[in-house]
């Protein structure tokens, strides 16, 4: 769902800006709390992990494809103020090094991919982990129907977008009804992707999970006949199961690596949902050339490099290289100053 320049009109554009740049603001500053030096790294690679998952287009109906947009994934691993950072970055880069998504359209890609997604996904997500048992299995379940509808509200939120500042003249109705219609299709390959990956984390590091924090419910001892709360036991000093976080760490990079540099090339080259709609209802008719279509990069490939396979898979590991580089940068910075603060 990366719009591209020219669809909204360059007010509206930005106040979109605006938007995203208040929310990554916002952002920045809550993330201080929800950061540690456990799971600061840990949020540079779920960035790079999404970036390398994006490339990865589904078919969702006849000529139509999708591909995971994260916000709900980003949110429920690593908490939604820092999963607005994470797509964030991943936007950044796209823009810039793979001309995917305008320039001046990035606080629109930010509102909606990033903001709305982590926002409705992670607000449904905490009200089901409320109402269901207090498990691994309630995690992986709300993660599903968080991701699913997380989805259509960004394709709804893209037409209020642009019904208030759209460049073509297309009835909203129509647009509105193409956009949430197969948005909901993608959703459910979202939530698929959201489910599988958020239940395997929490299968290994239930600990690492901002979304499973306090799964597990106090110990009781009866008492007199009365059932009380145990005393917390004491840290225990060696790594849970799964290993320690540089383990999984490792793991999800080299993974991250094999989906953008191989898997990748196998991926649906049917245009995703909101270019599909734009081209059979007209709204991509006033649409620009990208600022950075002469990127070495530009497309998704090393250009000069003339075998597709190598190109694209060359493409997709320096992507997931850059976007793991400057995420955790970003969450590096965030943590000292949190630390600083602290010490201050």
């Amino acid at each position: 769902m990366h719009v591209p320049d020219g669809f909204i009109n360059a007010p509206v554009s930005a106040a979109a800006g605006v938007v995203a740049a208040g929310a990554v603001a916002a952002g920045l500053r809550g993330a201080r709390r929800e950061l540690d030096e456990r799971t600061a790294p840990l949020a540079g690679l779920v960035a790079a992990f999404i970036f390398a998952v994006q490339m990865l287009n589904f078919p969702v109906a006849a000529g139509t494809s999708g591909h995971l947009l994260g916000g709900a994934l980003a949110a429920i691993l690593v908490g939604p103020w820092t999963g607005v950072l994470c797509i964030a970055v991943v936007l950044l880069m796209q823009g810039i090094l793979f001309a995917d998504g305008g320039l001046t359209a990035l606080g629109v890609n930010i509102t909606v991919m990033g903001v709305v997604t982590v926002v409705v996904a992670y607000a449904l997500f905490r009200g089901l982990v409320l109402l269901l048992p207090r498990t691994r299995r309630s995690v992986t379940v709300a993660s599903f129907a968080a991701a699913l509808v997380s989805v259509p509200a960004a394709a709804a939120v893209f037409t209020l977008i642009y019904a208030i500042g759209g460049t073509t003249d297309v009835p909203v109705s129509k647009v509105l009804t193409a956009m949430v219609g197969v948005h909901v299709l993608i959703g459910v390959g979202e939530a698929v992707i959201t489910m599988l990956t958020v239940g395997a984390v929490v299968a290994v590091r239930p600990d690492l999970v901002y979304g499973a924090r306090g799964l597990t419910a106090p110990l009781k001892l009866r008492v007199d006949g009365e059932l009380v709360d145990a005393a917390p036991a004491a840290p225990a000093a060696a790594p849970a199961a799964g290993g320690s976080p540089k383990k999984l760490w490792i793991g999800g990079v080299v993974t991250a690596l094999v989906l953008a540099g191989f898997v990748s090339f196998y991926a649906s080259a049917n245009p995703d949902g909101l270019e599909k709609v734009a081209a059979d209802q007209g709204i991509d008719k006033n649409v620009e050339e990208h600022a950075a279509a002469d990127s070495p990069l530009a497309d998704y490939g090393v250009k000069g490099i003339e075998a597709p396979r190598l190109s694209g898979g060359l493409a997709g590991a320096i992507g997931v290289g850059a976007t793991l580089a400057v995420g955790t940068g970003a969450f590096w910075v965030v943590r000292r100053r949190k630390t600083a603060a602290l010490e201050a």
